[in-house]
């Protein structure tokens, strides 16, 4: 099986845990999950961005960069901050009965 096809559920949650830890921008985080192992690209990534803001997760900020042009820093918000401890016991969860079923 394909990790982008478990990811896909998985996704937001991962992307919430990078942000919660600290600001980051858009290929920063990108980074960030690549190092992690998952396997995804930009655009997975920024869509989910841009949903994410538009629900009130995160909040994004114009920031200069020293680099080139102004980056955009997201930060997770008390909205994403429930979500991702809701998540995290959900998938708990979850983890608990795919072991039982998976015979670990």
């Amino acid at each position: 099986m394909k990790q982008t096809q478990i990811l896909k559920g998985v996704l937001q949650a991962a992307v919430l845990s990078v942000i919660k830890k600290k600001k980051v921008y858009g290929y920063e985080l990108v980074t960030s999950l690549q190092e992690e192992g998952l396997e995804v690209v930009g655009g997975t990534v920024y869509p989910l961005l841009q949903r994410l803001e538009n629900q009130g997760m995160i909040v994004g900020e114009m920031v200069s960069s020293p680099d080139g042009p102004d980056r955009k820093y997201f930060s997770i918000t008390d909205i994403g901050l429930d979500y991702l401890e809701d998540f995290s016991r959900e998938w708990a969860n979850i983890q608990e009965i795919m072991d039982r079923m998976l015979g670990e």
